[in-house]
This record gives C-alpha cells, sequence and structure tokens, in this order.
C-alpha cells in the first residue's frame, strides 16, 4: 500500500475538487464513478486512472485493487448512494481507512453507523476551523482543497433584514441547501450578542437583527443574500 495513492468514489461537485486539488500537490488519484457523464469529465480534466463501474456492485468493487490506496475518499453527490457505498467498501473491505464527506448532521450520523473511519461534517469543519479537525495529514488536505478559496467557496455574514421571508422561522424551516449555501452559525439576538456554531444542537428562531453566517460559492451566496431581502421564499 502507498500513503500517495487515493481513491476517490465520485467526481461530481464534490470530488471533482477534492480530486484536483490533490492531484496538484502529487498524490495518485484514482477516480471512480458510475455516471457516464462525469467519468467523461474526470478523463478530459486529465486523470489519467478512471474507472466507469456499478458502484453499487459488490463483484464490481471487489474487482477494484483496494489493498493499493491509502484511503478510500466517499463523495457522490447523492447522499443516499454515498452511504450505500461507505456501508458496501466496509463490508466488504474490512481494513480499509474510509473518509466521507457529509453536510449535514444526519447525513454524518448514517455515514459513521456504515463504517467509515473519518466523517468530515462541513458543520464540523466551519466550527474548528478546518486545520485542527484530523490527525492525518492527507486528510487534512482534502479539507484545505475543498475549503479553499481558490475554487470560490468563501464565508459571508449576512443581516436579516426587516420584513424578510426569514423573520420568525425556525432554521430548521429553511433548506438553505436549496440555495447552494451552508449555515455554519448565527449571532442569535433572542439568546444574546454572541456567536453560536450549529453544531451546538440548539434550536434557534430567525428574527430581524440576527446575524447568519454562510459557507458557499460568491455567486450563491450573492443569491442568497439578495433572496432574504423578500418578504416570500422564492424557492
Amino acid at each position: 500500500m502507498s500513503k500517495n495513492k487515493i481513491a476517490i468514489f465520485g467526481y461530481g461537485n464534490h470530488g471533482k475538487f477534492i480530486a484536483q486539488g490533490l492531484l496538484k500537490d502529487g498524490f495518485e488519484i484514482t477516480i471512480i464513478e458510475s455516471e457516464k457523464e462525469y467519468y467523461k469529465c474526470a478523463k478530459s480534466d486529465g486523470f489519467e486512472k478512471v474507472l466507469l463501474l456499478d458502484v453499487t456492485n459488490d463483484e464490481a468493487l471487489k474487482s477494484v485493487e483496494i489493498e493499493i490506496f491509502s484511503q478510500l475518499v466517499c463523495v457522490m453527490d447523492d447522499e443516499h448512494l454515498n452511504v450505500f457505498v461507505t456501508l458496501s467498501l466496509r463490508s466488504l473491505f474490512k481494513d480499509a481507512y474510509i473518509l466521507s464527506i457529509s453536510d449535514s448532521l444526519n447525513v454524518t450520523k448514517k455515514l459513521k453507523m456504515a463504517g467509515a473511519n473519518k466523517v468530515i461534517d462541513l458543520y464540523e469543519v466551519s466550527a474548528n476551523k478546518i486545520y485542527n479537525i484530523l490527525e492525518k495529514p492527507v486528510a487534512t488536505k482534502i479539507l484545505e482543497d475543498f475549503v479553499n478559496h481558490r475554487h470560490g467557496i468563501t464565508f459571508r455574514e449576512m443581516l436579516i433584514p426587516p420584513n424578510s421571508f426569514l423573520d420568525g422561522k425556525m432554521v430548521d424551516e429553511i433548506d438553505f441547501s436549496a440555495y447552494g449555501v451552508l449555515l455554519v452559525g448565527l449571532i442569535d439576538e433572542e439568546r444574546g450578542h454572541y456567536f453560536e456554531f450549529m453544531t451546538a444542537g440548539l434550536e434557534h428562531k430567525l428574527d430581524s437583527g440576527d446575524t447568519m453566517v454562510c459557507l458557499g460559492y460568491s455567486k450563491d451566496l450573492n443569491a442568497f443574500e439578495a433572496s432574504i431581502k423578500l418578504k416570500e421564499q422564492t424557492i
């Protein structure tokens, strides 16, 4: 097994940036995809080792030389498929080191139950300033590449204005992912003028005057910031 070899399951929105960043830093990357579109995209982006196979088929997974990789990174765009692949890999390869990425607390729990050695929860990443969350340098590098500003991902503070459709809503009522952004935390004026991360597990009611901190691509943050000024939700 080489510490320099990593297998990435998924070349969609998450996997593409992670794979490209690791490749630039000298890691040997093998992309494993079940979607022809993403498979072709990985090939056109210059990856030499790209496998197109049915990741829901155990026999297909067994055909991959898993033992040569130091880490298996599960970043399928479909969260349900990502959990399924993590579960299958753990069942088939007991000693493999599996790292999965999640963008919700619920999915994080499922991935851990499925057997992932480490789940990079983007809420947790934000709360821990991303650099000190993992001991393994390869996993830390994956985090850095995913939330690196050179890919257009950044943080932004947003003040909820008067008459916003968010005013009076509970955080759980809003599907932030539909806008392409992640709510990291907020200053809830009713609870006091201090910042709380969403990892705290507290229920929050959004009110005008509260400050949200969101993570996302600049264009998505711009669109979301514009939408919160409206009286009615547009999505």
